[in-house]
Protein backbone atom coordinates (compact mmCIF):
# COMPACT_ATOMS: atom_id res chain seq x y z
CA UNK A 1 0.00 0.00 0.00
CA UNK A 2 1.89 3.74 -1.44
CA UNK A 3 1.17 6.78 1.01
CA UNK A 4 -1.86 8.30 -0.89
CA UNK A 5 -3.65 4.98 -0.84
CA UNK A 6 -3.27 5.12 2.86
CA UNK A 7 -3.82 8.80 3.41
CA UNK A 8 -6.71 8.52 1.02
CA UNK A 9 -8.53 5.79 3.23
CA UNK A 10 -7.93 8.42 6.25
CA UNK A 11 -9.41 11.00 4.18
CA UNK A 12 -12.47 8.77 4.14
CA UNK A 13 -12.96 8.22 7.77
CA UNK A 14 -12.23 11.05 9.07
CA UNK A 15 -14.37 12.67 6.76
CA UNK A 16 -17.34 10.02 7.86
CA UNK A 17 -16.16 10.74 11.63
CA UNK A 18 -16.73 13.65 11.31
CA UNK A 19 -20.23 13.68 9.95
CA UNK A 20 -20.90 11.34 12.89
CA UNK A 21 -19.95 13.35 15.45
CA UNK A 22 -21.01 16.85 14.05
CA UNK A 23 -25.01 15.13 14.12
CA UNK A 24 -24.54 13.39 17.28
CA UNK A 25 -23.19 16.42 19.33
CA UNK A 26 -25.78 18.69 17.68
CA UNK A 27 -28.19 16.33 18.25
CA UNK A 28 -29.46 17.31 14.65
CA UNK A 29 -29.02 16.45 11.01
CA UNK A 30 -29.77 19.70 9.68
CA UNK A 31 -28.45 20.59 6.64
CA UNK A 32 -27.01 16.77 5.94
CA UNK A 33 -28.97 15.20 2.77
CA UNK A 34 -30.21 11.75 4.02
CA UNK A 35 -30.24 10.46 0.58
CA UNK A 36 -26.66 11.08 -0.21
CA UNK A 37 -26.27 8.78 2.93
CA UNK A 38 -28.31 5.53 1.88
CA UNK A 39 -26.83 6.12 -1.70
CA UNK A 40 -23.59 5.83 0.25
CA UNK A 41 -24.34 2.97 2.88
CA UNK A 42 -25.67 1.38 -0.73
CA UNK A 43 -22.67 1.84 -1.98
CA UNK A 44 -20.37 0.45 0.59
CA UNK A 45 -23.18 -2.80 0.97
CA UNK A 46 -22.83 -3.58 -2.87
CA UNK A 47 -18.96 -2.74 -2.83
CA UNK A 48 -17.73 -5.01 -0.03
CA UNK A 49 -19.85 -8.63 -0.10
CA UNK A 50 -16.39 -10.16 -0.98
CA UNK A 51 -15.99 -9.85 2.85
CA UNK A 52 -18.01 -13.38 2.80
CA UNK A 53 -15.82 -14.54 -0.18
CA UNK A 54 -12.38 -13.50 0.64
CA UNK A 55 -9.79 -12.07 2.92
CA UNK A 56 -6.74 -9.31 2.09
CA UNK A 57 -5.40 -8.09 5.13
CA UNK A 58 -6.68 -7.20 8.67
CA UNK A 59 -6.17 -3.36 7.86
CA UNK A 60 -8.59 -4.07 4.72
CA UNK A 61 -11.46 -5.82 6.29
CA UNK A 62 -11.34 -3.46 9.34
CA UNK A 63 -11.53 -0.78 7.17
CA UNK A 64 -14.53 -2.12 5.16
CA UNK A 65 -16.69 -2.95 8.58
CA UNK A 66 -15.93 0.37 9.55
CA UNK A 67 -17.40 2.02 6.66
CA UNK A 68 -20.00 -0.47 6.77
CA UNK A 69 -21.05 0.36 10.15
CA UNK A 70 -20.79 4.17 10.00
CA UNK A 71 -22.86 4.51 7.25
CA UNK A 72 -25.47 2.54 8.49
CA UNK A 73 -25.36 4.45 11.80
CA UNK A 74 -25.54 7.48 9.74
CA UNK A 75 -28.57 5.83 8.27
CA UNK A 76 -30.37 5.67 11.76
CA UNK A 77 -29.27 9.45 12.88
CA UNK A 78 -30.63 11.02 10.41
CA UNK A 79 -33.84 8.89 9.89
CA UNK A 80 -34.52 7.26 13.31
CA UNK A 81 -32.80 9.32 16.39
CA UNK A 82 -32.91 12.75 15.10
CA UNK A 83 -35.75 12.36 12.25
CA UNK A 84 -37.77 15.49 13.60
CA UNK A 85 -34.70 17.56 12.64
CA UNK A 86 -33.94 15.94 9.43
CA UNK A 87 -34.96 19.02 6.18
CA UNK A 88 -36.55 16.57 4.16
CA UNK A 89 -38.26 19.63 2.50
CA UNK A 90 -34.74 20.43 0.73
CA UNK A 91 -33.34 16.79 0.57
CA UNK A 92 -35.97 16.32 -2.71
CA UNK A 93 -33.14 14.84 -4.99
CA UNK A 94 -34.45 11.89 -7.17
CA UNK A 95 -32.32 9.16 -6.61
CA UNK A 96 -33.90 7.34 -9.12
CA UNK A 97 -32.16 9.46 -11.59
CA UNK A 98 -29.04 7.87 -10.44
CA UNK A 99 -29.38 4.08 -9.39
CA UNK A 100 -31.65 3.29 -12.56
CA UNK A 101 -28.80 4.53 -14.89
CA UNK A 102 -26.01 3.41 -12.86
CA UNK A 103 -27.40 0.07 -12.52
CA UNK A 104 -27.79 0.15 -16.56
CA UNK A 105 -24.27 0.63 -16.63
CA UNK A 106 -22.52 -1.85 -14.49
CA UNK A 107 -24.35 -4.09 -16.11
CA UNK A 108 -23.23 -2.83 -19.78
CA UNK A 109 -19.68 -2.25 -18.56
CA UNK A 110 -17.47 -4.09 -16.10
CA UNK A 111 -14.77 -6.25 -15.68
CA UNK A 112 -16.55 -9.70 -15.45
CA UNK A 113 -20.33 -10.66 -15.86
CA UNK A 114 -20.58 -12.05 -12.89
CA UNK A 115 -23.23 -11.28 -9.47
CA UNK A 116 -19.97 -9.87 -7.13
CA UNK A 117 -18.49 -7.85 -9.82
CA UNK A 118 -21.42 -6.27 -11.70
CA UNK A 119 -22.46 -5.33 -7.70
CA UNK A 120 -18.83 -4.24 -7.39
CA UNK A 121 -19.16 -2.06 -10.70
CA UNK A 122 -22.19 -0.54 -9.20
CA UNK A 123 -20.82 0.68 -6.64
CA UNK A 124 -18.06 2.01 -7.93
CA UNK A 125 -20.32 4.33 -10.62
CA UNK A 126 -22.45 4.93 -8.05
CA UNK A 127 -20.25 6.27 -5.39
CA UNK A 128 -19.23 9.04 -8.47
CA UNK A 129 -22.22 10.82 -8.13
CA UNK A 130 -23.54 9.79 -4.59
CA UNK A 131 -22.75 13.36 -3.40
CA UNK A 132 -25.04 15.09 -5.74
CA UNK A 133 -27.96 15.13 -3.52
CA UNK A 134 -25.66 16.75 -0.76
CA UNK A 135 -24.92 19.39 -3.16
CA UNK A 136 -28.00 19.84 -4.53
CA UNK A 137 -29.74 20.72 -1.34
CA UNK A 138 -26.76 23.00 -0.68
CA UNK A 139 -27.57 24.60 -4.13
CA UNK A 140 -31.24 24.92 -2.33
CA UNK A 141 -30.68 26.41 0.67
CA UNK A 142 -27.94 28.62 -0.44
CA UNK A 143 -25.72 27.78 2.72
CA UNK A 144 -23.88 25.07 4.50
CA UNK A 145 -22.45 24.76 7.67
CA UNK A 146 -18.85 24.86 8.54
CA UNK A 147 -18.80 21.24 9.86
CA UNK A 148 -20.85 20.08 6.54
CA UNK A 149 -17.87 21.50 4.69
CA UNK A 150 -15.43 20.52 6.25
CA UNK A 151 -16.92 16.63 5.98
CA UNK A 152 -17.42 17.42 1.80
CA UNK A 153 -13.74 18.72 2.30
CA UNK A 154 -12.18 15.45 3.37
CA UNK A 155 -14.40 13.76 0.92
CA UNK A 156 -13.09 14.79 -1.91
CA UNK A 157 -9.81 15.11 -0.46
CA UNK A 158 -10.06 11.26 -0.37
CA UNK A 159 -11.33 10.99 -3.98
CA UNK A 160 -8.47 13.37 -5.58
CA UNK A 161 -5.89 11.25 -2.93
CA UNK A 162 -6.96 8.30 -4.86
CA UNK A 163 -6.61 9.56 -8.34
CA UNK A 164 -3.04 10.14 -7.51
CA UNK A 165 -2.61 6.32 -5.60
CA UNK A 166 -4.36 5.21 -9.29
CA UNK A 167 -0.98 7.18 -11.06
CA UNK A 168 1.34 5.46 -8.48
CA UNK A 169 0.08 2.19 -8.98
CA UNK A 170 0.57 2.47 -12.73
CA UNK A 171 4.11 3.56 -13.44
CA UNK A 172 5.02 1.50 -10.55
CA UNK A 173 3.25 -1.50 -10.42
CA UNK A 174 1.62 -1.62 -14.06
CA UNK A 175 -1.91 -1.54 -12.42
CA UNK A 176 -4.75 -0.22 -14.04
CA UNK A 177 -7.88 -0.09 -13.96
CA UNK A 178 -9.95 1.96 -16.52
CA UNK A 179 -13.34 1.68 -14.57
CA UNK A 180 -12.18 3.21 -10.82
CA UNK A 181 -10.23 5.70 -12.61
CA UNK A 182 -13.01 7.49 -14.91
CA UNK A 183 -15.70 7.29 -12.22
CA UNK A 184 -13.19 8.47 -9.73
CA UNK A 185 -12.34 11.55 -11.94
CA UNK A 186 -15.65 12.06 -12.37
CA UNK A 187 -16.21 12.13 -8.97
CA UNK A 188 -13.55 15.11 -8.33
CA UNK A 189 -14.64 17.08 -11.12
CA UNK A 190 -17.86 17.34 -8.91
CA UNK A 191 -15.91 18.65 -6.01
CA UNK A 192 -13.60 20.95 -7.86
CA UNK A 193 -15.98 23.98 -7.33
CA UNK A 194 -16.94 23.07 -3.88
CA UNK A 195 -13.10 23.38 -3.91
CA UNK A 196 -12.30 26.62 -4.59
CA UNK A 197 -15.26 27.89 -2.51
CA UNK A 198 -14.10 25.81 0.79
CA UNK A 199 -10.27 27.61 0.17
CA UNK A 200 -11.65 30.78 -0.47
CA UNK A 201 -14.63 30.97 1.78
CA UNK A 202 -14.54 28.44 4.99
CA UNK A 203 -10.78 28.76 5.49
CA UNK A 204 -11.01 32.01 5.65
CA UNK A 205 -13.28 31.85 8.59
CA UNK A 206 -16.13 32.99 6.48
CA UNK A 207 -19.62 30.73 6.25
CA UNK A 208 -20.09 28.92 2.73
CA UNK A 209 -22.90 30.29 1.05
CA UNK A 210 -23.85 31.23 -1.76
CA UNK A 211 -24.62 34.03 -3.69
CA UNK A 212 -28.70 34.49 -4.74
CA UNK A 213 -27.89 34.08 -8.54
CA UNK A 214 -25.79 30.70 -7.70
CA UNK A 215 -29.10 29.14 -6.21
CA UNK A 216 -31.28 26.41 -7.32
CA UNK A 217 -34.78 27.62 -7.81
CA UNK A 218 -36.60 23.80 -7.57
CA UNK A 219 -39.43 25.44 -9.39
CA UNK A 220 -37.59 25.98 -12.56
CA UNK A 221 -35.79 22.45 -13.10
CA UNK A 222 -37.00 19.93 -14.97
CA UNK A 223 -36.95 16.26 -13.60
CA UNK A 224 -34.50 15.46 -16.73
CA UNK A 225 -32.19 18.59 -15.60
CA UNK A 226 -31.58 17.73 -12.54
CA UNK A 227 -28.41 16.04 -12.59
CA UNK A 228 -27.22 18.59 -15.55
CA UNK A 229 -28.22 21.58 -12.75
CA UNK A 230 -26.03 20.17 -10.25
CA UNK A 231 -23.18 19.02 -11.97
CA UNK A 232 -22.79 22.33 -13.88
CA UNK A 233 -22.90 24.50 -11.29
CA UNK A 234 -25.20 23.87 -8.52
CA UNK A 235 -22.22 25.10 -6.22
Amino acid sequence: MNIFRLTGDLSHLAAIIILLLKIWKSRSCAGISGKSQLLFALVFTTRYLDLFTSFISLYNTSMKLIYIACSYATVYLIYMKFKATYDGNHDTFRVEFLIVPVGGLSFLVNHDFSPLEILWTFSIYLESVAILPQLFMISKTGEAETITTHYLFFLGLYRALYLVNWIWRYYFEGFFDLIAVVAGVVQTVLYCDFFYLYVTKVLKGKKLSLPAKRRLNISDVQPCSTITAVGMGGL
